[in-house]
């Protein structure tokens, strides 16, 4: 009787083995912009899926992009329609929302996803070509600022703190709150410049700002110190004594 027990049990592992081997893996691939628009290339029939916002794709996004807003409550439900067993590529601005994107589509059993490193802004940083808006509302907010324009706002007898931040943007929200009681506690010194990444792209291109948040510290109109990503207070104010 206990041979036979165990003849069971070996058969089961063996059926469990099996079954195993036959499951399909998902991959997620990180690529850098030059990566990304090779991979395009050779993968020319792969859905292009662009999660930002609609009013920030109808600015400008990539070619033969479709836009599946990651915030939407109907972004899974627009993704299911995708055959989950080809290759599908994802992009944001700066790759906060193309990261969980990539999380969202790995649950739902997506196979192969190619994540834009970095998103449009290191797309733009490596003059990769983008398709631009065809509104006026589009074509004329598409630029933004100028860096003449930017550079009307330095000023010889403040420091210029330079926020690029995002709406979408968690740590830039976070930051907010105290870079506004920086500026009011510290406006004798400093002076405050906030600027949206989504309405200035190529100020952005300009200015080498390929990640959000990003501050900029100016000093007699000259660039002194950058941080990307998010930082305290108290280490901030340490850059501006």
């Amino acid at each position: 009787m206990k041979i036979y027990w165990w003849a069971k049990l070996l058969l089961a592992f063996m059926m469990l083995g099996g079954c195993r081997g036959e499951e399909k893996s998902t991959s997620s691939y990180l690529l850098s912009a030059a990566d990304f628009a090779e991979k395009m290339n050779q993968l020319p029939a792969a859905p292009v899926i662009d999660v930002r916002s609609p009013a920030e794709f109808s600015n400008a996004h990539l070619q033969h992009a479709v836009n599946v807003d990651i915030n939407s409550s109907k972004f899974e439900e627009q993704l299911s329609v995708l055959d989950k067993s080809k290759p599908v590529f994802v992009y944001c601005l700066s790759g906060g929302r193309s990261a969980s994107a990539v999380n969202q589509m790995q649950s739902m059993g997506f196979q192969e996803v190619y994540e834009l490193e970095g998103g449009m802004m290191k797309w733009r940083a490596a003059n990769l070509p983008l398709v631009n808006g065809t509104s006026s509302d589009a074509a004329s907010s598409a630029s933004g600022m100028t860096k003449a324009e930017f550079d009307e706002l330095l000023r010889d007898d403040k420091l210029v703190l330079v926020d690029f931040y995002a709406d979408w943007c968690a740590p830039c929200r976070k930051m907010k709150p105290y870079l506004e009681e920086i500026a009011a506690e510290m406006k004798d010194n400093v002076e405050l410049v906030r600027i949206n990444a989504d309405d200035h792209p190529q100020l952005c291109k300009d200015l080498d700002v390929t990640g959000l948040p990003t501050l900029q510290l100016y000093k007699n109109k000259a660039l002194t110190w950058v941080n990307s990503g998010y930082i305290e207070k108290a280490d901030l104010v340490k850059h501006l004594n």
